[in-house]
């Protein structure tokens, strides 16, 4: 899932700060809340990108907590809706994003 912003001047306001699998924090710009199956998704950007995955964004599902001021986000195995989901942010940003397919 690839794609260039074509507004790299934007203000990064809207960071998200979580851990990774070995507790390191990392930041992402919230890009997108996805509606799907009457569930929620997160579109992310990785802020500190590497070369390898440059312009790929994460897809997270959102998961109420006990709290009601948090929420977490969990990985999606399937990959029929991680692409559902990515197909439906494409089309909502079509104008904002270029897209790169990598078939």
């Amino acid at each position: 899932m690839d794609f260039e912003n074509n507004e790299m001047e934007e203000e990064l306001d809207n960071i998200i700060v979580l851990n990774d699998e070995e507790g390191q924090e990392v930041q992402f710009e919230f890009l997108d809340l996805i509606e799907y199956e009457d569930e929620e998704y997160v579109v992310l950007l990785p802020i500190e990108e590497t070369e390898e995955d440059a312009g790929e964004v994460v897809i997270l599902k959102v998961e109420d907590t006990d709290s009601e001021d948090e929420e977490s986000y969990v990985s999606v195995d399937d990959q029929d809706t991680l692409n559902t989901v990515f197909e439906m942010f494409k089309e909502k940003f079509k104008d904002e994003f270029n897209f790169i397919d990598e078939d």
